[in-house]
């Protein structure tokens, strides 16, 4: 990584006199993906909330110097900043597992099973949390079968609008809101850019929510839902990291009931794929008040338009504190 910060220890917190702490941390950003810009981003912000919070660290890509690296100079523990495959599918979690080198974030097994939206959503649906109804199919069997025939009967089992995303990945690459029937077998085309399979959703009109969960020891904890208003109706890729053209209102304008149900859906989510130490699950809140989950990432966006340092600062926590309790929980530790 060419960032000064990935041979740069952090220095003590500003103004406050004290030595950093002797724990040894590494911040994982960069990767070969579609969004290795944002993780490289999420990865500085997190470097600099660690410098603020005192705490010592060193900012590395996950590239082939990784390993030998940890191996030279062995880190207390990992923070992955990285998004898309690298950080979110559960391989480079297993490789660190293999190594013996502790991290934050969810076990490998639990992030496979969120990485894959289907997956997921078959699971939380489930354990009683409601999902918008889907489809999910390979790119072969609109070869095979034919892409008009198959794209008929999805309409004619979903209706109109939908959502149409793959079935992996984040940051909202090639997610799109179909309300044309003619429209839709260029959004597949669009989909099948980012994976092989595609996610073909109901679209449920609504507020949409970020719903962070976090957990310093004492069990998942839900922070303050943030309530998402992209100007253009959509919340993609664009809307997600361009300054001004999302307003966020952290705590999410919404009754105490919903609220509350809100932050047991988050959880619940957490606790059914098997999370740990921090999630971000998406969310809808329709008219008569259901929390429909969308998606959940187990390594959330940490940029300056991030909905999880939002949620952080809502619920009255440092940033930096909070990233460096959670190394401190995972240095050492066995899984």
């Amino acid at each position: 990584m060419t960032d000064p910060a990935a041979t740069t220890a952090a220095p003590s917190a500003p103004g406050t006199g004290k030595e950093p702490p002797a724990l040894r941390a590494v911040v994982l950003a960069g990767g070969l993906t579609f969004e290795r810009e944002v993780s490289l981003s999420s990865g500085t912000q997190v470097w600099e909330e660690l410098a603020r919070a005192g705490l010592e660290a060193e900012l590395r890509d996950a590239d082939a110097e990784l390993l030998p690296g940890l191996a030279a100079a062995p880190a207390d523990a990992v923070f992955i900043a990285l998004h898309g495959a690298t950080g979110e599918d559960g391989a480079l979690r297993a490789v660190l597992d293999l190594a013996g080198v502790p991290y934050v974030g969810s076990p490998a097994a639990a992030c496979r099973l969120a990485w894959d939206k289907p997956a997921a959503k078959s699971v939380v649906r489930t354990a009683g949390v409601t999902t918008p109804d889907w489809v999910a199919l390979p790119h072969s069997t609109f070869r095979e079968l034919g892409a008009g025939a198959v794209l008929d009967l999805i309409v004619a089992r979903l209706g109109l609008p939908l959502m149409v995303k793959p079935a992996s990945g984040g940051s909202a690459l090639g997610v799109q809101k179909i309300t044309r029937v003619e429209d839709l077998p260029a959004a597949m085309v669009s989909c099948f850019a980012y994976g092989d399979t595609v996610l073909v959703e109901r679209f449920v009109d609504g507020i949409e929510l970020a719903l962070s969960v976090i957990d310093l020891g004492n069990g998942p904890e839900a922070l303050p839902a943030v309530e998402i208003a992209p100007r253009s109706g959509v919340f993609d890729y664009t809307a997600r990291y361009t300054p001004g053209l999302t307003e966020y209102h952290a705590p999410a304008r919404l009754s105490e009931d919903v609220a509350a149900r809100a932050a047991a859906v988050a959880v619940r989510v957490h606790e059914a794929l098997g999370l740990a130490d921090l999630s971000r699950s998406d969310a809808i809140v329709s008219a008569d008040g259901e929390v429909h989950f969308l998606e959940v990432n187990v390594s959330p966006g940490l940029t300056e338009t991030s909905m999880f340092p939002m949620a952080i600062e809502a619920a009255g926590y440092e940033l930096g504190e909070v990233l460096a309790r959670l190394l401190a929980r995972r240095a050492g530790s066995t899984r």
